[in-house]
C-alpha cells in the first residue's frame, strides 16, 4: 500500500489488479477495466454503470437488490441440499460396506452389539459340534512351492470351502495356516441339529477335496484330514483392536486332537458326536477302535462313512399297491378255478335231484378252495 501511495505521489503509473487469475464473465471484466482507466473521462458514470449491471442481471425479473439476494440464497440452498444428499448417500454406502465386513469377521448378533457400543459378554453353550481340518503334508508342499503359490492354493481352497459351508447352519471361526475351524450350535442354538449340520458339511467338503485341483501341481491329490467332537464350550469376543470371536473349553482341544489323530481323506468322529448322530438314524459310522490321545488316554472313536438316503414314502405306497394287486390276482384265480370246476357238471343236471348233483361234483374242488376264498375275503 505504501508503494502505491508513493507511486501516485511521484506521478508514476498506478498498479492495477491482475485479471488473468480472476474467474468471472468477460463483460464483468471489461466493466471493471473501464472503471479504473487512467483518463477519468473514459470511466463510466453511475447511471451507465447501473444500466450495465442491470444488463448483467437480466436473468432476474426483479431489479430489487434484496430480491436478487434472496434468489441467490435460494439457489445456493438448493445446491447445498443436493450436495448434502449426495454426501449422505456416499456415507451410507460406506457404512453398509463396513458393516458387511464386520459381519464377515464376527457373528451378526455380536457385531450388532459392538456397533451399538454395547459390551459383548461371554456365553456358555451346553452342546456344540466343532470341526477341525488340516492338509496332510502341507509342510513339504510349502517347501516345494513358492510363497505366492502357497497363498493361491489356500485362497482357492478356502474360497471353495466358504461357498460350501454357506449351505449349512454353521459358523466359520477362523483359519490358521492350513487349519480350518467351523462350529455349529452357536451363537444361535439349534438343539441337536449341530452334529447333523457339521457331519453333512464334512461330507460335502470331503467330496469337494476329491475333485479339487492344485493349480501349480495338478497331478497331486490334496489330502484333507477331518476331526469332529461334540461338547460344551464358552464363546466370547477377545480384544478391542481387531476383535476376535473365540471359543474356549476342553471341547476345542478334543476336536483338535480328533483331527490330529485322524487319517487323510477320512472323517474322525468322537463317541460324543457319534451318540448325537445316532439319534438321526441316517449316518453310516464305522468303528475305528481305541486311539491313544495326548492328555485324554484311550478313546473309542469312529469313522463317518456317509449318510443314508431317507426312506421314501412312495416306496411304501408302491409296496402296498403291489400287495393289493397280488391279493386281487389270487382272488381272481380262485374264482376262475371254481368256475371251471362247475363247468364239468353234466348237462342233464337239471333232471337230477340235489343228492345226485352233490355226488357228481368233486368235493375236493370246493373244500380245497373254500379256505383260500375265506383268507382272501378277510
Amino acid at each position: 500500500m505504501k508503494k502505491i501511495v508513493e507511486g501516485v505521489r511521484n506521478n508514476q503509473k498506478c498498479l492495477r489488479p491482475n485479471m488473468t487469475e480472476m474467474s468471472c464473465e468477460e463483460e464483468v471484466g471489461n466493466l471493471m477495466k473501464r472503471c479504473w482507466t487512467e483518463d477519468p473521462a473514459d470511466r463510466p458514470d453511475f447511471t451507465t454503470l447501473k444500466a450495465a449491471i442491470r444488463k448483467l442481471n437480466k436473468d432476474y425479473e426483479s431489479n430489487n437488490i434484496l430480491d436478487n439476494l434472496l434468489s441467490r440464497m435460494e439457489q445456493y440452498a438448493n445446491n447445498l441440499e443436493a450436495l448434502v444428499e449426495e454426501r449422505t448417500a456416499d456415507y451410507l454406502e460406506e457404512k453398509r460396506k463396513c458393516e458387511e465386513l464386520l459381519y464377515q469377521l464376527l457373528p451378526k448378533s455380536v457385531a450388532s452389539q459392538l456397533i451399538l457400543g454395547q459390551s459383548v459378554v461371554a456365553e456358555t453353550y451346553d452342546s456344540v459340534t466343532i470341526y477341525f481340518s488340516d492338509i496332510v503334508g502341507f509342510t513339504s508342499l510349502s517347501a516345494e512351492s513358492t510363497p505366492l503359490q502357497v497363498v493361491e492354493l489356500l485362497n482357492d481352497l478356502y474360497t471353495c470351502f466358504d461357498s460350501i459351508i454357506e449351505n449349512f447352519d454353521v459358523y466359520k471361526v477362523e483359519t490358521i495356516g492350513d487349519a480350518y475351524m467351523v462350529v455349529s450350535g452357536l451363537p444361535m442354538r439349534n438343539g441337536n441339529c449341530h452334529a447333523r449340520e457339521i457331519a453333512r458339511m464334512s461330507l460335502a467338503l470331503l467330496r469337494a477335496v476329491m475333485s479339487f485341483t492344485i493349480q501349480h501341481r495338478p497331478n497331486d491329490q490334496l489330502k484333507l484330514r477331518i476331526g469332529l467332537h461334540t461338547g460344551p464350550c464358552v464363546a466370547g469376543v477377545v480384544g478391542l483392536k481387531m476383535p476376535r470371536y473365540c471359543l474356549f473349553g476342553d471341547t476345542v482341544n478334543t476336536a483338535s486332537r480328533m483331527e490330529s489323530n485322524g487319517e487323510a481323506l477320512r472323517i474322525h468322529v468322537s463317541p460324543q458326536t457319534k451318540e448325537v448322530l445316532d439319534t438321526f438314524s441316517t449316518f453310516e459310522l464305522e468303528l475305528r477302535g481305541e486311539v491313544e490321545m495326548k492328555g485324554k488316554g484311550k478313546i473309542t472313536t469312529y469313522w463317518l462313512k456317509g449318510e443314508k438316503p431317507p426312506v421314501s414314502t412312495s416306496i411304501l405306497i408302491s409296496t402296498s399297491d403291489s400287495v393289493s394287486n397280488t391279493n386281487a390276482s389270487l382272488t381272481s384265480t380262485a374264482n376262475n378255478i371254481l368256475s371251471n370246476s362247475f363247468k364239468h357238471i353234466p348237462n342233464n343236471v337239471s333232471s337230477m335231484n340235489n343228492k345226485s348233483m352233490n355226488n357228481n361234483i368233486p368235493n375236493h374242488n370246493i373244500t380245497s378252495l373254500t379256505p383260500l376264498l375265506q383268507e382272501e375275503n378277510s
